[in-house]
């Protein structure tokens, strides 16, 4: 049986930065459901006194509008997580239409990335497909290989219906709120994170 093809259908549009208003396209794909403007809005204006200068990933990249609009917003570099091939090439494609060498693209299964050990990060965005179970899994490898920097910024996003993360004791809730369906929480760890591993 063949893959059905997938087409550019839609836009996402930049808000803030050095892209403010610019659109970018979206692909039709099964379960990309990229964050609504007035949440990314939301979003980066919490973060806006951190993500200049930030290094950044993306757990769960998608249409990467997140990620798109952490480089607008001057993050010093960020690295895309994406399983689906195709997704991941019209990132790429998006990123070149941006002329930005900030930004690598991985294709790959983003829970098997992060078993091992790597770079840490300032700011983590965790926005995978909703109902899928992951987030959990994805916070404790990002604990179990020490992947966050002192101090760092972690994003959740979840369904409305969808129970709390279960996040260690060292990452306090900085804010949090509802818009229509999605529940956006941000998180900043506040202990050194060396001596809270074991988690």
């Amino acid at each position: 049986m063949k893959q059905k093809p997938l087409f550019l259908t839609g836009q996402i549009r930049i808000i803030g930065g050095q892209w403010r208003g610019r659109k970018l396209p979206v692909l039709d794909s099964p379960g990309l459901r990229p964050t609504p403007a007035r949440v990314r809005e939301t979003l980066f204006n919490w973060l806006s006194p951190v993500i200049q200068g930030a290094r950044c990933l993306d757990c769960f990249a998608g249409s990467g509008a997140l990620s798109f609009e952490a480089l607008s917003r001057h993050a010093a570099n960020i690295t895309l997580l994406e399983q689906d091939h195709v997704v991941s090439v019209q990132l790429d494609k998006t990123l070149e239409l941006l002329q930005t060498q900030e930004a690598q693209v991985v294709n790959t299964d983003s829970l098997c990335w992060l078993d091992q050990p790597g770079d840490t990060y300032d700011v983590v965005f965790i926005d995978p497909p909703f109902r899928q179970k992951m987030i959990d899994k994805t916070i404790k490898l990002l604990k179990r290989h020490h992947r966050l920097a002192s101090n760092a910024w972690i994003y959740i996003e979840t369904e409305t219906e969808g129970s709390i993360p279960d996040v260690p004791p060292s990452w306090r809730l900085h804010r949090e709120n509802i818009a229509g369906q999605v529940a956006y929480r941000l998180y900043c760890v506040t202990t050194n994170y060396k001596e809270s591993y074991q988690y």
